[in-house]
């Protein structure tokens, strides 16, 4: 077996230069790839939770996918207006099954997203209109895809039992990140190991350099060799005159004993300086801005960061809601219900307010103020801030501009010289 093995990787991998394979574990782990980074350490998606800007990273994601409104709409013609009666909204908004709420179901899918590109959800459908009636988290781990010749999706799903079922696209609601074949999202974990890698084996090095009394603070020496004796008498006087509550105590040291101070060297710096590179770049391969995992630049201002936490919702954020309003008009409803006007929106208003002082601003430029045509009405700007509609009649009218103009009037009084 062994020859066997060693034969055909020198066929399959012999151009590989650093190519070491000699067993069938070896062979498999070329072929398929391996989740060991350069560090030597194994990620895997427990292992990258543990290092705490990815747990910070996905949460983010996660809150912010989550905590806004995801809702049915439908646009009739004459407008949009919130489809409370389809059967999908409730599903979506409160209850997608009987033991999640919609923010603790959209938690999990996004935790799925993140760390592997792909998540999967049971989609129980009933009745002869084959209504949405449940939404159901599958862990990704149990899932294995396959592309059938007609183009089409299987998926085999594995219950806790042990045994398979498989389903076609109809029953599994796939949502997929960035992908290379068109059809499985890329695993982030697997791409994003190297970084994550390489935290995990600095946090471990760190650890293990505090668990071990750190470094020593500096070295006694004697002119004259000491025995073992003489050895455990010195380490016990140490012990019990410098340690402790004795800092700062003179010493006094006989057999020409010297004391050499140590302090921290720039590799311990750097060492410091390396991990708080590593949030950054641990950043960077989820598409996170670092401030939103609390770690600011110290010339950031509170203006910059308000900029910022905008930018998180347009450029990090904003990206995520289209790709699942677009996966879920897709895959939950039916040609024919897209056709007449139905489709599902986040709604992030909250999250892009600004302070009072600028909605304010903004509102009275939106109704008007100074005579201008205003391009929303009262109620419009209520909607926004979670108001009740007004019962004036003229609460849903545009501002209309105001014309000033002027007439010659006749007067007998003379114009002032």
């Amino acid at each position: 077996m062994a020859n066997w093995v060693q034969r055909a990787a020198g066929r399959m991998f012999g151009g590989i230069k650093g190519a070491s394979i000699t067993t069938s574990f070896d062979l498999l782990r070329a072929t398929f790839g391996t989740r060991e980074s350069s560090s030597g350490t194994s990620v895997t998606v427990q292992t990258a939770l543990e290092v705490s800007t990815v747990l910070a990273c996905c949460r983010v994601l996660a809150n912010g996918v989550s905590q806004v409104p995801f809702r049915v709409f439908q646009d009739d013609g004459d407008g949009r207006r919130l489809a409370r009666d389809h059967p999908l909204y409730h599903p979506l908004y409160r209850r997608p099954n009987p033991w999640q709420t919609s923010y603790e179901f959209r938690e999990t899918v996004m935790f799925h997203l993140v760390l592997l590109g792909n998540a999967f959800v049971f989609v129980n459908r009933v009745g002869s209109d084959r209504e949405v009636r449940e939404l159901i988290p599958i862990e990704p781990s149990k899932v294995a895809v396959k592309q059938l010749d007609d183009m089409r999706l299987e998926y085999k799903v594995r219950g806790d039992s042990g045994r398979e079922q498989t389903f076609g696209q109809d029953a599994i609601w796939h949502l997929r990140g960035p992908s290379w074949n068109s059809w499985m999202g890329l695993d982030a974990t697997r791409i994003a190991r190297n970084a994550i890698g390489l935290t995990m084996a600095l946090e471990e090095t760190h650890a293990s350099f505090h668990k071990n009394g750190a470094k020593t603070s500096g070295l006694f020496s004697v002119d004259e060799k000491l025995g073992q004796e003489r050895y455990d008498q010195l380490r016990e006087w140490i012990e019990q005159e410098f340690i402790g509550s004795s800092a700062f105590r003179p010493m006094i040291l006989d057999m020409g004993g010297k004391y050499t101070p140590f302090t921290m060297t720039g590799v311990d710096a750097q060492h410091l300086e390396t991990r708080k590179h590593q949030i950054e770049e641990i950043c960077r391969q989820f598409g996170v801005l670092p401030i939103m995992v609390a770690h600011a630049d110290k010339t950031a201002t509170y203006a910059s960061a308000e900029q910022m936490f905008l930018a998180h919702v347009i450029h990090t954020l904003a990206p995520w809601y289209e790709r699942i309003e677009q996966s879920a008009d897709v895959n939950l409803l039916s040609p024919q219900e897209r056709a007449d006007g139905f489709y599902t929106k986040f709604t992030p208003n909250a999250l892009m307010r600004g302070a009072a002082k600028d909605r304010a601003e903004f509102y009275a430029k939106a109704l008007g103020s100074g005579g201008s045509k205003g391009w929303m009405s009262q109620n419009e700007v209520r909607s926004f801030e979670d108001l009740d509609k007004s019962d004036d009649p003229r609460a849903d009218e545009l501002a209309q501009s105001i014309v000033s103009t002027t007439t010659d009037v006749d007067t007998d009084e003379e114009p002032p010289e």
